[in-house]
């Protein structure tokens, strides 16, 4: 099921490759939540669906012992190509720099090379607090972008004042950054972990 939302919000953002971000700058008010365009509207409630769903399915899972090997290799596999992608349509809009998706990016290959690494000598490497904390700041990051692409100003208080104007530009600059900085503070971090991984 995640696997074929990533499919869709991909496909989604391939739809809206022409989208100008201070087109929603510009664009007259429309009403709570009208949408500027369909395919950056659809893209956004995929991408958050797939945010929440990415949270409850590993919870119920733990819970209710349906955790699967499979379920171990698809579920952050999807996880990481539905952020991926998100950064990656974003810089193409110009809403976020290049070497910022080109870093993250880069994390999520070094952090999985270190687990495979791990796995295959039989140790375990787990997340820690501040990989979440990271995960959670680039999901707000995206979220607030596609919400600007999406809809502008067309929402009530406070997120018209989030999305548009110098409040939107502190917000999505609030979660740029900090995505960036813990992106780079966890990379390390798991680094310094499983450096004695690399020494054999």
């Amino acid at each position: 099921m995640r696997l074929v939302m990533v499919i869709i919000f991909t496909v989604t953002l391939a739809c809206s490759a022409n989208l100008d971000p201070s087109a929603a700058e510009r664009a007259p008010a429309g009403g709570w939540f009208s949408p500027l365009s369909a395919s950056a509207c659809i893209a956004l409630w995929i991408f958050v669906a797939g945010a929440i769903s990415d949270f409850f399915d590993g919870y119920l899972a733990r819970k209710y012992g349906l955790v699967t090997n499979l379920g171990k290799l698809i579920d952050p596999l999807a996880d990481k190509i539905l952020v991926s992608a998100a950064f990656v349509y974003l810089t193409s809009v110009d809403m976020c720099p290049f070497w910022v998706t080109i870093l993250i990016i880069f994390r999520e290959f070094l952090v999985t090379g270190l687990r495979q690494l791990a796995a295959l000598k039989g140790v375990a490497l787990a997340a820690d607090l501040t990989g979440k904390w990271k995960t959670g700041l680039q999901l707000g990051f995206c979220i607030a972008c596609l919400f600007h692409l999406a809809y502008g100003g067309n929402a009530p208080q406070p997120l018209r004042f989030l999305s548009i104007g110098e409040g939107g530009i502190w917000c999505r600059a609030f979660f740029m950054w900090g995505s960036v900085l813990l992106t780079v503070w966890s990379g390390l971090h798991y680094l310094i972990r499983g450096r004695h991984l690399l020494r054999h």
